[in-house]
């Protein structure tokens, strides 16, 4: 996907829901603090947009809308070659305070509509909670990259409160998968250490 196919979902998002804001929660939120051509080829691949709606008085039904009108195998996804997803703003478990660092895109292209997108450290540490092979692959490449610093991220992923993450897992197994990217991040540090020759011993 690339910046301008996002714009182009952020504007039929907003069209569908009737709403001048959205928020993009999955990988394609990176698309709003770098360009396709500044992100590792893995970072871009997905053809889905995750979005959520700003104001979800209605959300569950503003999102199956959009999931309904611009989803997979809808017109929509046939004729642009991508596709929205509508989630909840809960899909994700995020570090606090997510809110205040969203990424704003706004342009001629989404109509003056605002895509808010995940700052990158949020955005990996929701992927590393996800804990799946293709999320890690992300974050890996993300870091490599040096996109993403895995020391923020470790501070990000400690900071997640289990306590209030509305999730249908357990806290026990939460609470495993947070110590496991905390010690992925800190692993991740450790290689940055030793391939960057800035970095003496």
């Amino acid at each position: 996907m690339k910046r301008d196919e996002l714009e182009h979902a952020i504007r039929a998002a907003t069209q569908i829901i009737k709403q001048d804001q959205v928020i993009i929660i999955g990988s394609q939120s990176i698309l709003g603090s770098f360009t396709e051509d500044q992100l590792p080829d893995v970072a871009t691949m997905s053809p889905e947009v995750d979005i959520a709606p700003v104001r979800d008085v209605d959300a569950e039904a503003l999102s199956d809308q959009l999931s309904f009108d611009a989803g997979e195998l809808s017109e929509f996804h046939q004729e642009y070659g991508f596709y929205i997803e509508g989630v909840g703003r809960r899909t994700a478990i995020l570090p606090p305070d997510w809110e205040y660092r969203l990424v704003g895109v706004r342009s001629e292209a989404t109509n003056n509509a605002t895509g808010l997108c995940l700052e990158p450290h949020d955005l990996c540490a929701a992927k590393l909670m996800a804990d799946r092979q293709k999320d890690l692959d992300f974050v890996r490449a993300l870091v490599e990259a040096r996109l993403v610093d895995p020391a923020i991220l470790e501070q990000r992923l400690a900071s997640i409160d289990l306590a209030g993450v509305d999730s249908d897992q357990g806290e026990e197994a939460l609470a495993y998968r947070q110590r496991k990217s905390i010690e992925w991040a800190k692993a991740a540090q450790t290689q940055a250490g030793t391939q960057d020759p800035r970095r003496t011993g």
